[in-house]
């Protein structure tokens, strides 16, 4: 497929117009014409480029990229590691970051609700979704399915509370700022990607359990979908690589 008509798809697919985001949505290095390989991953690094290049893979597509719009415009130290390795490999390099959070139909935040068999009943605000369970659990039962859904421990902040959760909002990757948003609807428990100090007293004194899976596990299964999408509907060879990362 050419590069370009690659692009103009997943930006239709993701209606990535629709968002203001921190980075530039799309093609953000471009490389040889004719995309046959891709390999996907949740973040650009040395490492990723690295095993692209391995495998002779025409494409990356990531959902952190380059160039983001709070740094500087100096192309100098790891980032001109990076795009010297890309360049002289031919690599297109493509990212889509809010656009994939919020794809409705195989985005972060919806492969959340359904890994952990949520009910999606809209939004509190642009980025934070609320749902509820069939029937209330208790945190030790939401720990234990987070556990076993993305094979990690969570973060999760006990602050004693006897009620169980029933109502429950979330959002991938740094969504901790939210959790006055969600406090105020009304939710019984939140749940994000990261955490910050000041997480844990709005969770004591609001009164509602906190608990983070981790950015990264929280945005791997977008990436992942997107691939898997591209494979099944162009027949282009796609493969996820998972740079592990606790955080």
């Amino acid at each position: 497929m050419n590069n370009i008509d690659l692009e103009n798809i997943i930006n239709k697919k993701l209606n990535s117009k629709k968002y203001k985001d921190y980075i530039y949505n799309g093609l953000q290095i471009e490389g040889k014409k004719k995309v046959c390989k891709i390999i996907t991953g949740v973040s650009i690094c040395k490492k990723l480029i690295k095993i692209a290049i391995y495998k002779n893979a025409d494409a990356i597509i990531v959902h952190h990229g380059m160039f983001w719009k709070n740094e500087k415009r100096i192309i100098n130290k790891i980032n001109r590691k990076r795009l010297k390795l890309i360049l002289n490999y031919n690599i297109n390099l493509y990212s889509w970051h809010l656009p994939l959070d919020f794809y409705k139909g195989f985005g972060n935040n919806v492969q959340i609700a359904k890994k952990l068999k949520i009910k999606i009943k809209g939004k509190i605000n642009n980025f934070l979704f609320w749902g509820t369970f069939n029937k209330s659990i208790s945190l030790k039962s939401l720990i234990n399915k987070v556990k076993k859904k993305y094979s990690r421990n969570p973060f999760y902040y006990k602050n004693n509370l006897k009620k169980n959760i029933k109502k429950i909002s979330w959002c991938s990757g740094k969504g901790q700022k939210f959790i006055v948003d969600a406090a105020n609807f009304g939710v019984d428990a939140f749940l994000t990607g990261e955490v910050s100090e000041e997480t844990m007293h709005y969770a004591n004194e609001y009164k509602i359990h906190f608990i983070s899976i981790g950015h990264h596990a929280t945005e791997i299964d977008g990436i992942k979908k997107l691939g898997e999408w591209i494979n099944k509907k162009y027949e282009i060879n796609t493969n996820f690589i998972n740079i592990n990362n606790p955080i």
